[in-house]
């Protein structure tokens, strides 16, 4: 029996009670964000609530099963219980020109750290770096500041852009690299030349075939975690333990359903030392509740959630678009369940 409900992680509920539920919504971004204008995601609801399945579209059905689990885990077992109440949580600055940085800030209330994205596509460093200075110019000397790569430098690129960027006070750099050799070679590297910044990684963990493989090569000094490709709030807190590095819980450009999912990891750790980058919802120029999963002062509260039919309407995706993730959510289910 599960904390929260009659099923276990291991025993999916029948499709068709999970595709009589769903509802597929489709919600412009405010900015270009990785690529992606529009997100789509499946909600469905179960009787402990509402779970979200959002894998990007070129994520095989393998990789987008374990978003599907994440999903039924938060509708038909719930979570873990809580060891505290409130998520500190991060800004996040995509790879805007530098004279749009304050307009997105404004954005977050009282949020001290900031996420700034590096490395975009058909962008320079000097992009970069002028972006980051722009963060740290808005938000003073005292604001934390972490970039974020997706794994889009080498180790030279990497070496190169953070020594650059370092003038700025880095809290860490997440994934600046794509493999976890890279990661490794590039934290000796850092040290090795005095620069002073914190290696994270993300990909290398929530696509990963064996995530510890970062802890046994030195690869990271932070861990990031995300709800959903590690296959839900039991599954990413049983990695994040295991790998035992400072572990921060982050999104995957989700609705609110989804960010309680992620603030239910977070409220589980037992230790919790940086901010989250569970605060991407302003991203979004829409939501599923009226009572959106947005900082107050800095944090994130746990509360219940309650997902709005009239926004589901607002924000139905299109028929084509429907069948395309009710296809795709039948596919995922049956990996899940073996046939």
């Amino acid at each position: 029996m599960a904390e929260n409900g009659s099923m276990t992680p291991s025993a999916p509920p029948d499709l068709a009670e999970v595709l009589a539920t769903l509802s597929v919504v489709q919600i412009p971004m405010r900015v270009r964000f990785r690529g992606v204008t529009s997100r789509e995601a499946a909600l469905i609801r179960g009787p402990l609530g509402w779970g979200e399945f959002a894998p990007f579209p070129e994520y095989d059905d393998v990789e987008s099963s374990r978003w599907l689990a994440a999903a039924l885990e938060a509708a038909w077992v719930g979570w873990p219980d809580p060891v505290r109440w409130s998520v500190p949580v991060n800004a996040t600055v995509p790879a805007v020109p530098a004279g749009e940085v304050a307009g997105i800030l404004q954005r977050y209330d009282g949020c001290t750290t900031a996420k700034v994205k590096v490395a975009e596509v058909g962008q320079r460093l000097g992009d970069d770096v002028e972006r980051v200075a722009a963060v740290r110019d808005v938000m003073g000397p005292a604001a934390r500041i972490r970039v974020d790569a997706n794994g889009g430098w080498t180790v030279a690129e990497a070496s190169d852009a953070l020594a650059r960027l370092a003038a700025y006070g880095l809290e860490y750099a997440e994934q600046p690299c794509a493999s976890v050799e890279e990661l490794s070679s590039l934290r000796v590297g850092l040290v090795r030349n005095g620069i002073d910044v914190l290696v994270a990684a993300d990909e290398s963990i929530r696509r990963a075939a064996d995530p510890m493989l970062v802890v046994r090569q030195e690869a990271a000094d932070v861990l990031v975690v995300k709800v959903a490709p590690l296959g839900g709030v039991r599954s990413a807190l049983a990695i994040a333990l295991e790998c035992g590095l400072p572990t921060v819980v982050s999104s995957a450009l989700d609705t609110s359903v989804g960010i309680r999912a992620g603030l239910a990891l977070a409220a589980a750790l037992p230790e919790l030392p940086f901010a989250c980058g569970l605060s991407t919802v302003e991203l979004l120029a829409g939501d599923v509740t009226h009572d959106s999963h947005v900082p107050q002062a800095g944090s994130i509260a746990l509360r219940d959630l309650t997902v709005d039919p009239e926004l589901l309407s607002r924000w139905q995706a299109p028929a084509d678009r429907e069948q395309w993730w009710r296809e795709r959510v039948v596919r995922c289910h049956r990996l899940l369940t073996g046939y």
